[in-house]
């Protein structure tokens, strides 16, 4: 009786299992899988093509501030300024990111480091004013943390695509500078995004924008 009743709570669980369909299911916290660097990079190409120039670049041009402008409200309160003329990264305590633009002298070019730069007089007294990335490494995220409407942080996978994101942007922006010979001595008038924590911080442009006065 014992073996018939072994047997028959056997065939019980043969067929429950025989019911049963097998699901292949994400990493352990039930997550979908996580991409590829391939995947990513296709992804982000594929975004950057559709947003870059037809929504990132109008989006500058129409909210920056001219630097001489931000400079004077910058004196009054970093956080007034920003509330008005920015937008924050990163929630409470984060950078302040400012879209800008402003006219002015190249006193000084480097484009012996990898981080090239170019240091702008804007008020005409011989001192620099604010400093553009020309690249080809381009430090920070201001161009994409200035447009939170362009690139929401909850529609990537995580914190490492949305960082590979901001190293595309960057590499998009200086790609499209001009290459052709030196900027010393040149006066150029710009548009682009820079990040601030203090009202006292020379700002560091990443432009999208240069266009130099023949």
């Amino acid at each position: 009786m014992r073996m018939k009743l072994l047997m028959a709570v056997g065939m019980t669980a043969f067929v429950s299992l025989a019911g049963c369909k097998l699901v292949k299911t994400g990493n352990a916290e039930g997550q979908a899988p996580v991409a590829g660097e391939a995947g990513d990079e296709a992804r982000i190409a594929a975004l950057l093509q559709e947003t870059y120039d037809a929504k990132l670049v109008p989006l500058l041009r129409s909210k920056a501030t001219d630097l001489v402008t931000l400079r004077t409200e910058l004196a009054k309160s970093l956080d007034e300024a920003g509330k008005a003329l920015g937008v924050r990264a990163g929630g409470a305590g984060g950078s302040w990111i400012f879209p800008v633009k402003a006219s002015g002298k190249i006193i000084e070019e480097n484009r012996q480091s990898k981080a090239g730069t170019a240091s702008v007089d804007i008020d005409g007294d011989g001192q620099a004013d604010a400093t553009l990335q020309l690249g080809t490494v381009v430090k920070g995220t201001a161009l994409r943390d200035v447009a939170p409407s362009v690139y929401d942080f909850s529609k990537f996978r995580d914190q490492i695509e949305f960082a590979k994101l901001g190293r595309a942007l960057n590499d998009k922006a200086v790609s499209a500078l001009p290459a052709a010979g030196s900027l010393q001595g040149k006066t150029v008038t710009f548009v682009g995004a820079t990040s601030l924590r203090s009202a006292t911080e020379k700002p560091l442009i990443v432009p999208v924008v240069v266009e130099i006065a023949p």
